[in-house]
Formats: structure tokens, C-alpha cells, sequence
């Protein structure tokens, strides 16, 4: 599919000018940290060292103080606590995190995870009878619960108290709970709105700790829990989520947990964990124990204080994420399959595909790579407890909540955000469904946000690329959300010497400019390009820059986006 590019913007070069003089770095450099809001020698120091100290009172969050009180009070009443979380890497991460800290002070606790098929997503009944019957009084919810208002009304009959820990955004009411933490409450002044729900319940940790005078670094060892959350649930990598995010990686790959350590010793890469790793390596390997089995086992492994455990659950989970690709694989081949064979589902700006069998598990994974081939929103539905159940997926600048919005009357229930959501409806509303998501859609998605883009952040002379440049460029990371890593173009090169195809349509090329050195390249996917670039034509690139590792040895590589040819 072609991308557009889209140029960079300069911005505010007088403060760019500023900055380059006061920090001694290249221009480029200075534009992209103007880029990010960062004006001053200052700020450019927080943002190039995070600081523990920088994270946040956790007091400061609208009803914290009622939330310790009613742990304090379970604690010294020696009532039981119930830990529960949603199934997928941020729920159970919040869970392990939460539950591992108050289990060492507190030895009558438990968690809970609701069964992704038999229960659904959030705070439910079957989970709050669970509670009940075994004896527990007080429920600490982690990573769901906001808009849970008859739910938390059912346990409130039964005397189990609620402790909401969540980060999606609030309905008009909120739920009658012992104490509601989540930043994005109008009423609470919190000063960073985006923490994962894992990090709200870091948030929750540090308060306990911080009141019961338990040092800052007996919660440290939970930092690489918060960090696979942040990476895994696409939160932005900015304000305190990087500091979460960068003292979670360095403890992720110094002193790991020991089911972290026995899941990234399993799938077997073992050096140097960025964000990029976390979402490809471990996070759908956690993801895949609710996806296929049982979250259960997820958080299991998460709280594992032993080895040779930690190491068998890890790989009855990486087993399951070896299923789940086949499941992806082959409900993906035939999603494809079903769209390319029909010509109206070819024209559509939508697609909506639907078949009873497959695996409600996977279909949110399979509506983001058909969103991917094709570019455009898309729900993939399947059929699951008498139900038709979907998973929804949008590009960029379209608010999919919005659309979905407009189709409610078609819905039993539907909830997500603007670029990803959940619903489900009853097999009879689905060919109206269909055509009504795609009237709403024509009618407002624009041509541009049919085109995937590529944003390039500046352009730049390969005799820019030296050590130190690409040393302070680094500073930058953990790359995210709001801080991705940087996009540059250079015009105007040759492929040095002859390319080659390598895997599965990966180029391999070299490319020089003029006189430069040259850097050695890796497009993905643009194997296509090879024939007219092998002509000793130039062309333009736009590109990531990181680091190869090749046998020990460690250079400088191009991650080519798009190729750009001359005519």
C-alpha cells in the first residue's frame, strides 16, 4: 500500500537556535526536542534524565486518602482482600503488582480474573459472588470498574466494599465505591491524566508505602511490571510514564522478576529490552494465556517467587501464544480471503467480516492486521455465548467510538476508545449493522485518513549521522506513544554497491550521498523496490535510525518506512 509521506514542520526556530547553542547538540536534534513541548536547557535536563524524584505525590489523587484508610482498615481487621483485574497484560500486571506488595503484609488476600468468555470484560457478577462466598469484604479493582455502577450497587448489597483502580475515561456517574482513583475524574487535580491501570496501582503501592513508612525502594522491584503495562496498553511515554517506563526497562533488563526473567529467557532473546521488544516478545505472550486459556496463569507467573515454577508456567504460556498465532494465522488468511473475493467488500471504506467460528480470542489481533492490508476502520465479529461479538479497529484521526455511537441502537453494548473498541450485538442486526457502520463512516472519513502517512520528523545529511549525534538521539528513548522514534529523510542517495532480498521481502541494501560514508539498510516489506534502486538511480528515504548487533559487533543501521523514487 502506498504511504504518504508527510514533510516535517520547523518549528519555533529561534527557541531551536537557543537550545542547539545551550545544549552543544546539532540543530536536528534541538528541532525534535522542540517538537516535544521542550524549550529550555531545563526541561531538555528532565526530560534526558528521569528521576524517581520526578514521579508525582500519589496523594494528589482524588480519593487516595480514603483508598489507604480502607486497606489500613482491612489490614488491622484481618478482613479478607480481593485483587481483581482484567485479562489482558496491563489487568494482570496490575494484579501481580498489587497483590505480590500487600501480601507481604497482609496474608489474608486472594486475586480474581474474570474468564474472558464465560464472564467478559470488567467487574462481574460471577466475580463479585466468587467474593462473596468465600468471606471476602473488601475488592480492590485494577484496570476496570469506572463505568461498573450496577455492579458495584450488587456488591454493596452483599457488604463487599469496591476500591476502583482504573484510567479509562468516566461516565456522568460514577460508580457508589469506597474510593475511586483514576486522573481522568473532572474532579481530580492529578497532574498526569494517561497512567496505566498498572500504574495506577503503583500509584496506590507508593501511597501505602509512602503512609506506612515503607522505603521508596521496597517498591522499586514492581517497576518492570509497570513498564510492560505502559508498553503493552499504548499509554503515551511522556511525563511520568517515562520515568515509569525508563526505571521499568533498566530493572526489566538488570534484575528482572522471576516470571519475567523465565518468559524472556524462553522466547529467547535475552539483551537489551526497548518498548518495541516488550510489545512484540512479552506482552503477547501474557496476553495469550486469557486469549487462549486462563489469565490465571499470567498472573501466576507474574508473582512467581520460584524459579523452576516461574520457568513452567512460562512455558505453558509461551505454548499458548504458539496457538494463538495459529489461530491468528488462519482466521486472518480467511478474513482476506472472504474480503478479496467479494467486490463489494472490496469498494467499502469500512470492513465488517463475520464468520461463527472463529476464536473470539484473537479477533481484536486479526482486525488490526486487516486494518493494516486495507487502511480503513474495521470490526471483525465472531460468535460467542449466544452472542455476535467484535473487536473494532481505526486509523489514524478517526474516532471509531464516535461511529459506533452513531449505530448504538444496533447494539446490545459497545465501549472502548477512538481507535479501538469492543461490542456485541444479536445475529440479526448484523447485515444492517454493516451497512449502517459504512453509510456513518463514508460520510465523515475524510480521503487523507484512508491513506496510512509516514511523519517524518526532519530531514537530515548523512554526515549528520556521527556517533555523538546518534548517542544523544538515544537519550530520547523509551520511544512511544507521543515520543515516538524520530523519522528522517535524506534525499538524494544511491544504493551502494548491489542489494539483495532477504526473508520474507525485506530489502537489504546499502546507501551512501555524494561523498558520505555509507550506512547499511533493512526495509521491510519493500523488497518491490529492489530492480529500480539496483539501476545506480537516486532516491530518496525516509527512515528510524537504531543500533545492529551483529556477532558483538555493534554499527549503525537505516530502518527504511518508504523509498521514494526519481523519475
Amino acid at each position: 500500500m502506498q504511504k504518504r509521506w508527510v514533510d516535517p514542520v520547523l518549528n519555533r526556530p529561534l527557541i531551536v537556535a537557543e537550545l542547539q547553542q545551550s545544549l552543544q547538540i546539532d540543530e536536528v536534534l534541538a528541532q525534535l526536542l522542540v517538537n516535544r513541548d521542550i524549550h529550555t536547557f531545563e526541561e531538555a535536563r528532565y526530560f534526558f534524565r528521569p528521576d524517581l524524584g520526578h514521579l508525582h505525590d500519589p496523594f494528589l489523587m482524588k480519593d487516595m486518602e480514603q483508598a489507604i484508610l480502607r486497606i489500613e482498615k482491612a489490614i488491622a481487621a484481618n478482613e479478607k482482600i480481593l485483587v481483581y483485574g482484567d485479562y489482558d497484560v496491563d489487568g494482570t500486571t496490575s494484579v501481580a503488582l498489587v497483590y505480590s506488595f500487600l501480601k507481604k503484609y497482609h496474608p489474608e488476600i486472594d486475586f480474581y480474573i474474570p474468564d474472558r468468555y464465560l464472564e467478559g470484560y470488567g467487574i462481574s457478577t460471577q466475580g463479585i459472588d466468587h467474593a462473596h462466598t468465600h468471606g471476602f469484604s473488601l475488592i480492590i479493582a485494577l484496570d476496570c470498574g469506572i463505568k461498573s455502577i450496577d455492579k458495584i450497587d450488587y456488591a454493596n448489597k452483599k457488604n463487599i466494599d469496591f476500591i476502583i483502580c482504573d484510567h479509562h475515561l468516566p461516565g456522568e456517574k460514577l460508580p457508589d465505591a469506597s474510593a475511586i482513583l483514576d486522573p481522568k475524574r473532572t474532579d481530580c487535580d492529578y497532574p498526569y491524566k494517561e497512567l496505566s491501570g498498572c500504574g495506577i496501582g503503583f500509584k496506590l503501592v507508593q501511597a501505602y508505602a509512602q503512609k506506612n513508612n515503607i522505603p521508596f525502594d521496597e517498591i522499586c522491584c514492581y517497576l518492570d511490571l509497570v513498564a510492560v503495562s505502559i508498553a503493552s496498553d499504548i499509554v503515551p511515554i511522556i511525563g511520568e510514564n517515562r520515568v515509569l517506563a525508563w526505571y521499568g526497562l533498566h530493572r526489566l533488563n538488570t534484575e528482572p522478576s522471576k516470571g519475567l526473567a523465565a518468559l524472556m529467557d524462553i522466547a529467547d532473546k535475552k539483551d537489551n529490552y526497548t518498548i518495541t521488544d516488550v510489545v512484540f516478545i512479552i506482552g503477547p505472550r501474557i496476553n495469550a494465556a486469557g486469549r487462549i486459556d486462563d489469565a490465571k496463569h499470567a498472573v501466576n507467573l507474574l508473582i512467581a517467587d520460584n524459579h523452576d515454577f516461574a520457568f513452567e508456567k512460562g512455558r505453558v504460556i509461551n505454548l499458548k501464544n504458539t496457538e494463538r498465532k495459529e489461530h491468528d494465522s488462519n482466521i486472518t488468511e480467511q478474513a482476506l480471503a472472504l474480503i478479496d473475493g467479494d467486490i463489494n467488500l472490496i469498494n467499502r471504506k469500512t470492513t465488517v467480516v463475520f464468520n461463527e467460528n472463529w476464536h473470539k480470542g484473537v479477533i481484536g489481533i486479526v482486525a488490526s492486521r486487516l486494518t493494516e492490508k486495507y487502511y480503513r476502520p474495521t470490526i471483525v465479529l465472531t460468535q460467542s455465548n449466544g452472542h455476535i461479538t467484535g473487536s473494532a479497529r481505526s486509523v489514524l484521526g478517526f474516532d471509531l467510538y464516535e461511529a459506533l455511537s452513531a449505530c448504538s441502537d444496533l447494539l446490545e453494548q459497545f465501549g472502548g476508545h477512538k481507535y479501538a473498541a469492543g461490542l456485541t450485538m444479536k445475529a440479526e442486526n448484523i447485515t444492517a449493522f454493516q451497512q449502517r457502520f459504512e453509510e456513518i463512516v463514508s460520510s465523515t472519513i475524510t480521503d487523507e485518513q484512508l491513506t496510512q502517512q509516514i511523519l517524518i520528523d526532519a530531514e537530515l545529511d548523512f554526515e549528520q549521522i556521527t556517533p555523538k549525534f546518534f548517542r544523544i538521539m538515544n537519550q530520547f528513548a523509551p520511544f512511544g506513544p507521543q515520543n515516538m522514534a524520530p523519522v528522517f529523510i535524506t534525499k538524494n542517495v544511491y544504493n551502494y554497491g548491489t542489494g539483495s532480498i532477504v526473508g520474507n521481502n525485506h530489502l537489504k541494501i546499502n546507501v551512501n550521498q555524494q561523498d558520505s560514508t555509507f550506512f547499511a539498510c533493512i526495509g521491510f516489506n519493500l523488497g518491490e523496490y529492489l530492480p529500480a534502486i539496483n539501476k545506480g538511480k537516486k532516491f530518496d528515504i525516509c527512515y528510524t535510525i537504531e543500533e545492529n548487533v551483529w556477532k558483538e559487533k555493534r554499527s549503525i543501521q537505516l530502518n527504511i518506512k518508504g523509498i521514494r523514487l526519481h523519475t
